[in-house]
């Protein structure tokens, strides 16, 4: 679940989802899995290739990018989903 920030950096911006716009994690899912992304509201924005496994984003959700090292003792990539790996809906 996105917050209304993240919703238009991706919808307006072709911009990556980043830890810090993430409200709420749900569901569980691997590194890799296709995942949706959806608004507060429940509407659905758009899918992608997720960097993180549930556990770790739930983690790293509504934390600055600079604090996934720090937060998970690893970092992957410094995005949710990057941009060349979502769709919008």
């Amino acid at each position: 679940v996105v917050d209304d920030g993240a919703a238009r950096a991706l919808a307006s911006s072709g911009k990556s989802l980043l830890p810090i716009g993430v409200v709420e994690v749900i569901g569980e899912f691997q590194r890799g899995d296709v995942v949706g992304c959806v608004t507060q509201d429940g509407r659905e924005i758009a899918r992608g290739l997720v960097n993180y496994a549930s556990g770790d984003a739930r983690q790293i959700a509504r934390r600055p990018t600079g604090e996934i090292q720090a937060t998970l003792g690893y970092i992957e990539e410094p995005e949710l989903i990057h941009r060349d790996n979502l769709v919008l809906l």
